[in-house]
């Protein structure tokens, strides 16, 4: 399932964000990248223990896991430190695929999620393509929007070729492994809320909230 999200960040916080990259220290993305991303990957990341990104990634991860729908779309267990990424003209990202565990075998990946931290408009080049075995899809979404995927699809950076491109990059341990039945638990409650709104308390709300609270029951991994 791959969802966008508007508005995780307000234009704001997006301001504040930008004025903090002008602080923050960055280094080569290779460094936290595995044998074979190594060799496609060319990008910057903010230094893990700069104190100037510290704040913003914890204001970042604040937003983005308080955010219903991702929550519901994700059932996240886990959420990844805040990878803070810059790519400059001439940067890319080619074909991979996230490596399955991080934090020293302390998380699994099941979703992965991009934030874009400024406007399509500010750079060429430059979007997320994600690969999902029918063809591409092509996401460069405005500041404040993210996107969230499968870990296990093959995705790129396209080279940006003006401009820089900003975003936020992170992953959800999820307590249902399974992306097929992370779906139809996201579409029983988007149902259910939306017949929620529409007719307030009913018996096909409770009947949805009920089929929802049961198969996340068995199907949870926690």
């Amino acid at each position: 399932m791959i969802l966008a999200f508007d508005n995780i960040l307000s234009p704001e916080a997006v301001r504040d964000v930008r004025a903090a990259f002008e602080r923050i220290a960055f280094r080569d993305g290779r460094a936290s990248a595995g044998a074979q991303a190594k060799l496609v990957k060319d990008n910057e990341q903010a230094v893990p223990d700069d104190p100037e990104a510290a704040p913003v990634r914890k204001m970042i991860g604040d937003e983005i896991f308080r955010h219903q729908e991702f929550r519901l779309a994700t059932r996240p267990v886990k959420l990844s430190p805040i990878m803070l990424s810059r790519y400059k003209p001439g940067m890319s990202y080619g074909a991979h695929v996230d490596h399955p565990i991080s934090g020293g075998g302390q998380m699994r990946r099941d979703v992965s999620f991009t934030l874009f931290l400024n406007e399509p408009d500010d750079y060429d080049g430059g979007e997320l393509i994600i690969m999902d075995g029918v063809g591409e899809l092509d996401v460069k979404l405005p500041a404040g929007s993210m996107i969230v995927y499968p870990s296990t699809s093959l995705h790129r950076v396209a080279e940006v070729t003006r401009g820089e491109r900003l975003a936020a990059v992170g992953w959800v341990q999820s307590m249902v492994r399974d992306a097929k039945k992370r779906e139809i638990l996201y579409d029983l409650n988007v149902a259910r809320l939306d017949l929620f709104d529409q007719y307030g308390k009913s018996k096909n709300s409770d009947l949805l909230a009920k089929a929802a609270a049961n198969l996340l029951q068995m199907w949870a991994d926690v």
